[in-house]
C-alpha cells in the first residue's frame, strides 16, 4: 500500500488537496448522502417555510447511517471553518455549496435537466451549512 505525506510540494497547493478530496467523494460507490434519500433531500429544500426546511434536513441528516452522518458532520464542520476566511479565500456558503452540492448529494440516475437538480442539490448544502448547529 502506497504512503501519501500531505508534506510532499505536491499538495502545497490547497486546491489539489481540494481537488482530491472532491474526487474521493465523487468516487464513491454511493454519495455521501445515500440514493434512497436524494429526492428526500430536494423535497425539504424545496418546503415554503425555511424553518421546516431546516427540521425535515435535521430528521434526514439523523436518519443517515452512523458512518455517513459522522463524515458528513466532520466535512460540514470544516467547510464551516473554511468559509470564516472568506475574506481569504472567496469561499461563500453559496460557492461551497455549488462545488460539494453535486458531490455530495447526487441522484441514482442523471435526470433529464442537470441545472434545475444541482440548484437544489446546492441549496442542500448551503443550508447545512447555514444551520449546522441545529442540524447536527
Amino acid at each position: 500500500e502506497e504512503r501519501l505525506s500531505l508534506a510532499d510540494p505536491e499538495w502545497s497547493d490547497v486546491h489539489v488537496v481540494t481537488g482530491a478530496l472532491k474526487l474521493f467523494f465523487r468516487e464513491l460507490p454511493e454519495p455521501l448522502v445515500p440514493y434512497g434519500l436524494f429526492d428526500p433531500f430536494i423535497e425539504a429544500v424545496k418546503l415554503p417555510d425555511p424553518q421546516e426546511q431546516v427540521e425535515r434536513l435535521a430528521e434526514l441528516v439523523q436518519s443517515l447511517p452512523p458512518a455517513n452522518y459522522a463524515t458528513l458532520r466532520y466535512l460540514l464542520a470544516h467547510l464551516c471553518r473554511v468559509m470564516e476566511r472568506v475574506d481569504v479565500n472567496r469561499m461563500t456558503r453559496q460557492n461551497i455549496g455549488i462545488v460539494f452540492g453535486p458531490t455530495l448529494l447526487r441522484p441514482e440516475r442523471e435526470p433529464g435537466s442537470l441545472a434545475a437538480g444541482m440548484a437544489q442539490q446546492n441549496q442542500a448544502v448551503e443550508l447545512l451549512l447555514a444551520h449546522f448547529d441545529r442540524i447536527f
